[in-house]
Protein backbone atom coordinates (compact mmCIF):
# COMPACT_ATOMS: atom_id res chain seq x y z
CA UNK A 1 0.00 0.00 0.00
CA UNK A 2 2.68 2.74 1.11
CA UNK A 3 4.86 1.38 -1.95
CA UNK A 4 1.52 2.43 -4.15
CA UNK A 5 0.74 5.83 -2.69
CA UNK A 6 4.34 6.67 -3.18
CA UNK A 7 4.20 5.52 -7.01
CA UNK A 8 1.02 7.34 -7.04
CA UNK A 9 2.50 10.64 -5.88
CA UNK A 10 4.92 10.59 -7.99
CA UNK A 11 3.08 9.96 -11.28
CA UNK A 12 -0.06 12.52 -10.34
CA UNK A 13 1.86 15.16 -8.14
CA UNK A 14 0.80 17.50 -11.40
CA UNK A 15 -2.49 17.35 -10.31
CA UNK A 16 -1.71 18.35 -7.03
CA UNK A 17 -1.08 21.88 -8.61
CA UNK A 18 -4.96 22.44 -9.72
CA UNK A 19 -6.90 24.74 -7.03
CA UNK A 20 -10.46 23.40 -8.72
CA UNK A 21 -9.91 19.93 -9.89
CA UNK A 22 -14.25 19.84 -11.46
CA UNK A 23 -13.49 23.23 -12.86
CA UNK A 24 -9.85 21.42 -14.68
CA UNK A 25 -10.69 20.64 -18.42
CA UNK A 26 -8.13 17.44 -18.82
CA UNK A 27 -10.13 16.20 -15.71
CA UNK A 28 -13.97 17.43 -16.17
CA UNK A 29 -14.40 16.63 -19.76
CA UNK A 30 -12.30 13.33 -19.62
CA UNK A 31 -14.18 10.45 -19.34
CA UNK A 32 -12.40 8.97 -16.59
CA UNK A 33 -11.82 12.30 -14.66
CA UNK A 34 -14.38 11.84 -12.12
CA UNK A 35 -13.20 8.74 -11.08
CA UNK A 36 -8.72 10.16 -11.48
CA UNK A 37 -10.54 13.52 -9.32
CA UNK A 38 -11.23 10.89 -6.81
CA UNK A 39 -7.88 9.02 -6.59
CA UNK A 40 -6.20 11.87 -6.17
CA UNK A 41 -8.13 13.49 -3.69
CA UNK A 42 -7.81 9.95 -1.97
CA UNK A 43 -4.30 9.74 -1.72
CA UNK A 44 -4.00 13.70 -0.87
CA UNK A 45 -5.27 12.34 2.24
CA UNK A 46 -3.91 9.44 2.91
CA UNK A 47 -0.55 10.51 2.05
CA UNK A 48 -0.84 13.72 4.68
CA UNK A 49 -2.01 10.60 7.37
CA UNK A 50 1.64 8.85 6.42
CA UNK A 51 3.05 12.05 6.67
CA UNK A 52 1.61 12.81 10.28
CA UNK A 53 2.63 9.38 11.64
CA UNK A 54 6.62 9.16 10.19
CA UNK A 55 9.14 8.51 12.47
CA UNK A 56 12.42 9.95 13.21
CA UNK A 57 14.97 7.57 12.72
CA UNK A 58 18.48 7.41 15.01
CA UNK A 59 20.65 5.23 14.02
CA UNK A 60 23.20 3.27 16.88
CA UNK A 61 26.58 1.39 15.56
CA UNK A 62 27.17 -1.09 17.79
CA UNK A 63 30.01 -3.26 18.91
CA UNK A 64 27.90 -6.05 21.16
CA UNK A 65 27.04 -10.23 19.15
CA UNK A 66 26.04 -12.76 20.40
CA UNK A 67 23.51 -12.77 23.28
CA UNK A 68 24.39 -9.12 24.47
CA UNK A 69 23.61 -8.00 20.53
CA UNK A 70 19.97 -9.51 20.64
CA UNK A 71 19.83 -7.75 24.11
CA UNK A 72 20.24 -4.28 22.49
CA UNK A 73 17.71 -4.97 19.97
CA UNK A 74 15.46 -5.94 22.04
CA UNK A 75 16.39 -2.66 24.49
CA UNK A 76 15.99 -0.52 21.60
CA UNK A 77 12.52 -2.00 20.28
CA UNK A 78 10.92 -1.51 23.86
CA UNK A 79 12.14 2.25 23.48
CA UNK A 80 10.63 2.29 20.13
CA UNK A 81 7.47 0.41 21.45
CA UNK A 82 6.97 3.12 24.27
CA UNK A 83 6.26 6.03 21.98
CA UNK A 84 5.97 6.72 18.18
CA UNK A 85 8.06 9.95 17.46
CA UNK A 86 11.29 7.93 17.32
CA UNK A 87 12.59 4.90 15.91
CA UNK A 88 16.01 3.65 16.91
CA UNK A 89 17.93 1.33 14.49
CA UNK A 90 21.01 -1.14 16.11
CA UNK A 91 23.38 -1.51 13.45
CA UNK A 92 26.14 -4.22 14.69
CA UNK A 93 29.67 -2.85 12.89
CA UNK A 94 31.69 -5.72 14.69
CA UNK A 95 34.44 -5.81 17.51
CA UNK A 96 35.12 -2.79 19.63
CA UNK A 97 38.38 -1.53 17.43
CA UNK A 98 36.04 -2.60 13.87
CA UNK A 99 32.84 0.10 15.15
CA UNK A 100 35.02 2.80 16.86
CA UNK A 101 36.97 3.12 12.88
CA UNK A 102 34.17 2.79 11.37
CA UNK A 103 32.25 5.82 13.09
CA UNK A 104 35.64 7.83 12.76
CA UNK A 105 35.34 6.79 8.84
CA UNK A 106 31.48 7.58 8.86
CA UNK A 107 32.19 11.01 10.37
CA UNK A 108 35.03 12.10 7.91
CA UNK A 109 32.82 11.17 5.08
CA UNK A 110 29.40 12.96 6.59
CA UNK A 111 27.80 9.79 7.27
CA UNK A 112 27.66 9.26 10.59
CA UNK A 113 25.04 7.73 12.54
CA UNK A 114 24.04 9.60 16.08
CA UNK A 115 24.92 7.01 18.42
CA UNK A 116 28.34 5.33 18.30
CA UNK A 117 29.46 2.68 21.40
CA UNK A 118 33.12 2.98 22.19
CA UNK A 119 34.93 1.00 24.64
CA UNK A 120 36.38 2.59 27.42
CA UNK A 121 40.40 3.36 26.23
CA UNK A 122 38.45 4.83 23.41
CA UNK A 123 37.64 7.79 25.66
CA UNK A 124 40.35 9.96 25.28
CA UNK A 125 40.38 9.65 21.50
CA UNK A 126 36.85 10.88 21.28
CA UNK A 127 37.37 13.42 23.86
CA UNK A 128 39.81 14.87 21.76
CA UNK A 129 38.07 15.24 18.94
CA UNK A 130 35.94 17.91 20.27
CA UNK A 131 34.06 19.57 16.82
CA UNK A 132 33.75 15.84 16.11
CA UNK A 133 31.13 14.52 19.26
CA UNK A 134 28.40 16.27 21.01
CA UNK A 135 28.55 15.68 25.03
CA UNK A 136 25.86 14.34 27.07
CA UNK A 137 25.87 17.28 28.83
CA UNK A 138 24.95 19.54 26.46
CA UNK A 139 22.70 17.32 24.39
CA UNK A 140 20.43 16.46 27.77
CA UNK A 141 19.82 19.75 28.46
CA UNK A 142 19.22 21.38 25.06
CA UNK A 143 16.14 18.85 24.94
CA UNK A 144 15.24 19.74 28.61
CA UNK A 145 15.56 16.36 29.76
CA UNK A 146 14.70 16.18 33.54
CA UNK A 147 17.98 14.38 33.56
CA UNK A 148 21.25 14.44 36.21
CA UNK A 149 24.52 12.77 36.06
CA UNK A 150 24.40 12.13 39.85
CA UNK A 151 21.84 9.11 39.15
CA UNK A 152 25.39 7.04 37.70
CA UNK A 153 27.52 4.97 39.74
CA UNK A 154 30.34 7.17 41.19
CA UNK A 155 33.63 5.27 39.51
CA UNK A 156 31.69 5.16 36.11
CA UNK A 157 30.61 8.38 36.56
CA UNK A 158 33.78 9.78 36.83
CA UNK A 159 35.13 7.82 33.83
CA UNK A 160 32.94 9.48 31.02
CA UNK A 161 32.71 13.07 32.62
CA UNK A 162 35.69 16.27 32.69
CA UNK A 163 37.36 17.15 35.33
CA UNK A 164 34.58 19.64 36.47
CA UNK A 165 32.07 16.58 36.43
CA UNK A 166 30.42 17.20 33.32
CA UNK A 167 29.39 14.28 31.89
CA UNK A 168 30.39 13.43 27.64
CA UNK A 169 29.19 10.11 27.19
CA UNK A 170 26.73 8.11 27.96
CA UNK A 171 27.14 5.28 29.75
CA UNK A 172 25.97 1.87 28.82
CA UNK A 173 27.96 -1.53 29.36
CA UNK A 174 30.03 -1.09 32.12
CA UNK A 175 32.11 -3.81 33.21
CA UNK A 176 34.86 -5.28 35.00
CA UNK A 177 37.36 -8.22 34.93
CA UNK A 178 36.67 -11.03 36.86
CA UNK A 179 37.71 -15.27 37.27
CA UNK A 180 35.37 -17.57 36.07
CA UNK A 181 35.80 -21.38 36.50
CA UNK A 182 34.26 -25.13 36.28
CA UNK A 183 32.41 -26.52 39.09
CA UNK A 184 32.38 -29.63 37.34
CA UNK A 185 36.29 -29.76 36.35
CA UNK A 186 36.26 -28.65 40.28
CA UNK A 187 35.14 -31.79 41.25
CA UNK A 188 36.56 -33.88 39.09
CA UNK A 189 40.02 -32.95 40.28
CA UNK A 190 39.34 -33.03 43.97
CA UNK A 191 39.04 -29.58 45.04
CA UNK A 192 36.20 -27.36 46.58
CA UNK A 193 33.96 -25.89 43.97
CA UNK A 194 32.47 -23.29 46.27
CA UNK A 195 36.22 -22.37 47.13
CA UNK A 196 38.04 -20.81 44.16
CA UNK A 197 41.44 -19.92 44.41
CA UNK A 198 42.13 -15.76 45.91
CA UNK A 199 46.09 -15.34 45.94
CA UNK A 200 47.78 -16.03 42.64
CA UNK A 201 50.02 -18.67 44.25
CA UNK A 202 46.97 -20.84 45.08
CA UNK A 203 45.36 -20.13 41.38
CA UNK A 204 48.83 -21.17 39.87
CA UNK A 205 48.65 -24.91 42.11
CA UNK A 206 45.08 -25.06 40.94
CA UNK A 207 45.56 -24.48 37.03
CA UNK A 208 47.89 -27.39 37.31
CA UNK A 209 46.06 -29.39 38.94
CA UNK A 210 42.87 -29.06 36.60
CA UNK A 211 45.48 -30.11 33.97
CA UNK A 212 46.55 -32.99 35.95
CA UNK A 213 42.94 -34.26 36.12
CA UNK A 214 43.01 -34.86 32.57
CA UNK A 215 41.76 -31.09 31.11
CA UNK A 216 43.36 -29.60 28.17
CA UNK A 217 44.98 -26.88 30.41
CA UNK A 218 44.42 -25.10 33.44
CA UNK A 219 43.43 -21.64 32.09
CA UNK A 220 43.57 -19.07 29.66
CA UNK A 221 42.41 -15.14 29.70
CA UNK A 222 40.80 -12.63 27.29
CA UNK A 223 42.50 -9.35 27.06
CA UNK A 224 45.56 -9.56 28.26
CA UNK A 225 46.25 -5.80 28.39
CA UNK A 226 42.83 -4.55 29.81
CA UNK A 227 42.73 -7.38 32.65
CA UNK A 228 46.67 -8.44 33.03
CA UNK A 229 47.96 -5.28 32.95
CA UNK A 230 44.83 -2.49 33.31
CA UNK A 231 42.87 -4.57 36.05
CA UNK A 232 46.15 -6.33 37.35
CA UNK A 233 47.40 -3.11 38.54
CA UNK A 234 44.84 -1.52 39.62
CA UNK A 235 44.37 -4.54 41.62
CA UNK A 236 47.49 -4.33 43.23
CA UNK A 237 47.43 -0.44 43.39
CA UNK A 238 50.23 0.43 41.46
CA UNK A 239 50.76 2.61 38.76
CA UNK A 240 50.00 1.66 35.22
CA UNK A 241 50.87 5.28 33.89
CA UNK A 242 52.17 8.42 34.88
CA UNK A 243 49.66 11.74 35.74
CA UNK A 244 47.28 9.55 37.42
CA UNK A 245 46.74 7.21 34.64
CA UNK A 246 46.35 10.14 32.13
CA UNK A 247 43.38 11.43 33.96
CA UNK A 248 45.55 14.99 35.11
CA UNK A 249 47.37 15.79 31.50
CA UNK A 250 48.41 14.25 28.56
CA UNK A 251 52.55 14.36 29.39
CA UNK A 252 52.03 10.94 30.85
CA UNK A 253 53.93 7.73 30.67
CA UNK A 254 53.77 4.42 31.03
CA UNK A 255 55.03 2.40 33.64
CA UNK A 256 53.83 -0.62 34.14
CA UNK A 257 57.02 -2.52 33.47
CA UNK A 258 57.26 -3.03 37.31
CA UNK A 259 58.96 -5.90 39.27
CA UNK A 260 55.56 -7.29 40.45
CA UNK A 261 54.17 -6.82 36.62
CA UNK A 262 57.60 -8.84 35.44
CA UNK A 263 56.91 -11.36 37.83
CA UNK A 264 53.41 -12.05 36.84
CA UNK A 265 54.10 -12.74 33.26
CA UNK A 266 56.87 -14.50 33.88
CA UNK A 267 54.79 -16.42 35.68
CA UNK A 268 52.11 -16.95 32.61
CA UNK A 269 55.03 -17.56 30.32
CA UNK A 270 56.37 -20.29 32.51
CA UNK A 271 53.21 -22.01 32.52
CA UNK A 272 52.69 -22.32 28.99
CA UNK A 273 55.59 -23.81 28.95
CA UNK A 274 53.88 -27.13 30.32
CA UNK A 275 50.49 -26.56 28.85
CA UNK A 276 49.20 -24.91 32.09
CA UNK A 277 48.33 -21.46 30.03
CA UNK A 278 46.94 -21.97 26.96
CA UNK A 279 46.56 -18.77 24.93
CA UNK A 280 43.31 -17.80 23.28
CA UNK A 281 43.82 -15.24 21.33
CA UNK A 282 43.34 -11.73 21.37
CA UNK A 283 40.56 -9.50 22.62
CA UNK A 284 37.78 -12.01 23.72
CA UNK A 285 38.81 -14.87 21.58
CA UNK A 286 39.75 -16.86 24.71
CA UNK A 287 36.25 -17.51 25.45
CA UNK A 288 35.87 -21.35 23.81
CA UNK A 289 38.24 -22.61 25.15
CA UNK A 290 36.77 -22.52 28.95
CA UNK A 291 33.04 -22.63 27.33
CA UNK A 292 33.85 -26.04 25.63
CA UNK A 293 35.43 -27.17 29.09
CA UNK A 294 38.96 -27.41 27.69
CA UNK A 295 40.36 -25.15 30.55
CA UNK A 296 38.83 -24.98 33.99
CA UNK A 297 39.52 -21.29 34.47
CA UNK A 298 39.43 -18.53 32.40
CA UNK A 299 39.43 -14.52 33.07
CA UNK A 300 37.33 -12.32 31.25
CA UNK A 301 34.54 -9.29 31.27
CA UNK A 302 31.62 -10.00 33.41
CA UNK A 303 30.05 -8.54 30.34
CA UNK A 304 30.60 -11.95 29.59
CA UNK A 305 28.28 -13.53 32.05
CA UNK A 306 25.01 -13.82 29.52
CA UNK A 307 26.88 -15.66 27.32
CA UNK A 308 28.79 -17.84 29.64
CA UNK A 309 25.20 -18.89 31.01
CA UNK A 310 24.25 -19.60 27.29
CA UNK A 311 26.78 -21.49 25.75
CA UNK A 312 28.46 -23.15 29.18
CA UNK A 313 26.74 -26.76 29.38
CA UNK A 314 28.53 -27.16 33.03
CA UNK A 315 28.23 -25.47 36.53
CA UNK A 316 30.42 -22.79 36.85
CA UNK A 317 30.99 -19.88 39.06
CA UNK A 318 32.15 -16.07 39.46
CA UNK A 319 35.30 -15.16 41.31
CA UNK A 320 37.45 -11.99 42.29
CA UNK A 321 40.70 -11.80 40.38
CA UNK A 322 43.61 -13.26 42.57
CA UNK A 323 46.57 -10.91 44.13
CA UNK A 324 50.01 -11.60 45.31
CA UNK A 325 49.82 -11.40 49.25
CA UNK A 326 53.20 -9.93 49.23
CA UNK A 327 52.19 -6.38 48.00
CA UNK A 328 51.01 -3.60 50.33
CA UNK A 329 47.43 -3.09 50.46
CA UNK A 330 45.89 -5.90 47.90
CA UNK A 331 43.55 -6.14 46.99
CA UNK A 332 42.91 -2.73 46.26
CA UNK A 333 39.67 -2.20 43.13
CA UNK A 334 39.49 -3.15 40.01
CA UNK A 335 38.47 -0.68 37.09
CA UNK A 336 35.83 -0.71 34.84
CA UNK A 337 35.93 -1.91 31.01
CA UNK A 338 33.12 -1.70 28.17
CA UNK A 339 31.62 0.84 26.64
CA UNK A 340 29.85 4.68 26.44
CA UNK A 341 27.23 5.74 23.65
CA UNK A 342 28.90 8.88 22.30
CA UNK A 343 26.57 11.45 19.97
CA UNK A 344 28.42 12.58 16.88
CA UNK A 345 27.57 16.49 15.65
CA UNK A 346 26.48 17.22 12.41
CA UNK A 347 22.86 15.48 12.78
CA UNK A 348 19.09 16.94 12.54
CA UNK A 349 17.74 18.51 15.60
CA UNK A 350 14.78 15.81 15.51
CA UNK A 351 17.77 13.16 15.85
CA UNK A 352 18.40 14.58 19.09
CA UNK A 353 15.38 14.79 20.55
CA UNK A 354 15.51 11.49 19.45
CA UNK A 355 18.93 10.49 21.27
CA UNK A 356 17.92 12.25 24.34
CA UNK A 357 14.70 10.43 24.84
CA UNK A 358 16.36 7.29 24.37
CA UNK A 359 19.57 7.85 26.63
CA UNK A 360 16.42 8.90 29.17
CA UNK A 361 14.84 5.34 28.42
CA UNK A 362 18.22 3.17 28.79
CA UNK A 363 19.00 4.67 32.31
CA UNK A 364 15.84 3.93 34.44
CA UNK A 365 15.95 1.76 36.51
CA UNK A 366 13.73 -1.59 35.15
CA UNK A 367 15.54 -1.42 32.18
CA UNK A 368 19.03 -1.49 33.42
CA UNK A 369 18.45 -4.17 35.56
CA UNK A 370 17.04 -5.94 32.80
CA UNK A 371 20.10 -5.49 30.93
CA UNK A 372 22.49 -6.11 33.73
CA UNK A 373 20.15 -9.44 34.46
CA UNK A 374 20.52 -10.58 30.75
CA UNK A 375 24.24 -9.77 30.02
CA UNK A 376 25.85 -9.54 33.15
CA UNK A 377 27.22 -6.41 32.63
CA UNK A 378 26.98 -3.50 35.84
CA UNK A 379 24.16 -1.64 37.07
CA UNK A 380 25.10 1.76 35.18
CA UNK A 381 22.84 3.34 38.06
CA UNK A 382 22.78 3.29 41.51
CA UNK A 383 18.91 2.95 41.08
CA UNK A 384 19.51 -0.02 39.17
CA UNK A 385 21.60 -1.76 41.29
CA UNK A 386 19.32 -1.21 44.42
CA UNK A 387 16.02 -2.66 42.34
CA UNK A 388 17.95 -5.72 41.07
CA UNK A 389 19.44 -6.34 44.84
CA UNK A 390 15.58 -5.61 46.34
CA UNK A 391 14.36 -8.73 43.67
CA UNK A 392 16.85 -11.27 45.58
CA UNK A 393 18.44 -11.54 42.26
CA UNK A 394 21.81 -11.51 43.79
CA UNK A 395 20.86 -14.81 46.14
CA UNK A 396 20.31 -17.13 43.26
CA UNK A 397 23.22 -15.16 40.89
CA UNK A 398 25.71 -14.33 43.31
CA UNK A 399 28.78 -14.05 40.78
CA UNK A 400 27.16 -10.99 39.44
CA UNK A 401 27.29 -8.98 42.47
CA UNK A 402 30.57 -10.32 43.03
CA UNK A 403 31.72 -7.77 39.88
CA UNK A 404 30.24 -4.85 41.85
CA UNK A 405 31.96 -5.45 45.07
CA UNK A 406 35.10 -6.04 43.54
CA UNK A 407 34.77 -2.37 41.70
CA UNK A 408 34.07 -0.86 44.98
CA UNK A 409 36.00 -2.53 46.97
CA UNK A 410 37.71 0.05 48.26
CA UNK A 411 37.85 3.81 47.67
CA UNK A 412 39.55 4.36 44.66
CA UNK A 413 43.02 5.56 43.73
CA UNK A 414 45.30 7.16 41.06
CA UNK A 415 46.91 4.16 40.59
CA UNK A 416 42.90 2.20 40.53
CA UNK A 417 40.31 4.41 38.87
CA UNK A 418 41.17 3.42 35.19
CA UNK A 419 43.33 4.34 32.20
CA UNK A 420 42.67 7.60 30.14
CA UNK A 421 45.32 7.46 27.46
CA UNK A 422 45.32 8.67 24.12
CA UNK A 423 46.02 6.15 21.12
CA UNK A 424 44.89 3.39 23.92
CA UNK A 425 43.75 1.22 21.05
CA UNK A 426 47.16 1.18 18.80
CA UNK A 427 49.03 0.62 22.68
CA UNK A 428 46.95 -2.66 23.43
CA UNK A 429 47.50 -3.91 20.16
CA UNK A 430 51.44 -2.95 20.52
CA UNK A 431 50.72 -5.08 24.14
CA UNK A 432 48.81 -7.90 22.20
CA UNK A 433 51.72 -8.42 19.42
CA UNK A 434 54.99 -8.25 22.05
CA UNK A 435 53.00 -10.72 24.51
CA UNK A 436 52.75 -13.25 21.30
CA UNK A 437 56.50 -12.08 20.60
CA UNK A 438 56.77 -13.13 24.06
CA UNK A 439 54.98 -16.42 24.05
CA UNK A 440 56.97 -17.72 21.21
CA UNK A 441 60.21 -17.24 22.59
CA UNK A 442 61.28 -14.22 20.40
CA UNK A 443 61.52 -11.82 23.39
CA UNK A 444 61.91 -12.39 27.55
CA UNK A 445 59.37 -11.25 29.44
CA UNK A 446 61.28 -8.36 30.97
CA UNK A 447 62.53 -7.17 27.48
CA UNK A 448 58.78 -7.85 26.39
CA UNK A 449 57.21 -5.28 28.99
CA UNK A 450 60.09 -3.09 28.29
CA UNK A 451 59.41 -3.03 24.56
CA UNK A 452 55.59 -2.75 25.19
CA UNK A 453 56.13 0.33 27.38
CA UNK A 454 58.99 1.90 25.07
CA UNK A 455 56.52 1.47 22.03
CA UNK A 456 53.31 2.87 24.19
CA UNK A 457 55.01 5.75 25.13
CA UNK A 458 56.04 6.67 21.61
CA UNK A 459 51.89 6.24 20.85
CA UNK A 460 50.94 9.00 23.64
CA UNK A 461 54.04 11.51 22.45
CA UNK A 462 52.36 11.54 19.28
CA UNK A 463 48.91 11.89 20.90
CA UNK A 464 50.08 14.51 22.78
CA UNK A 465 51.40 16.38 20.06
CA UNK A 466 48.58 16.44 18.02
CA UNK A 467 46.05 17.28 20.85
CA UNK A 468 47.73 20.20 23.01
Amino acid sequence: MIWFLLHAQKNYNILFLVKNPEADPVIHNNPGGRVMKRVVLLIAVLLMAVGAYAQTTVEFWHAMAGHNGEMVQIISDQFNASQKEFKVVPVYKGSYVDTMNAGIAAFRAGQAPAIIQVYEVGTATMMAAKNAIKPVYQLMAENNMKWSSDIYIPAIKSYYSTSDGRMISMPFNSSTAVMYYNKDAFRKAGLDPEKPPVTWPEFFDVAKKLKASGMEGGFTTNWISWIQLENFCAWHNIPFGTRSNGFDGLDTQLVFNSPVVVRHFQNIYDLSKTGVFIYGGRENKANPLFTSGRVGLHFESIGGYGNMKATCKFDFGVARLPYYPDVPGVPQNSCIGGASLWVFNGRPAAEYKGVAEFFNFISKPEIQALWHKETGYLPVTQAAYELTKSQGYYVTNPGLEVAIKQLTNKTPTPNSMGIRFGNMPIIREIEDQVWEEILSGKISVKDGLDKMVREGNKQLREFERLNK
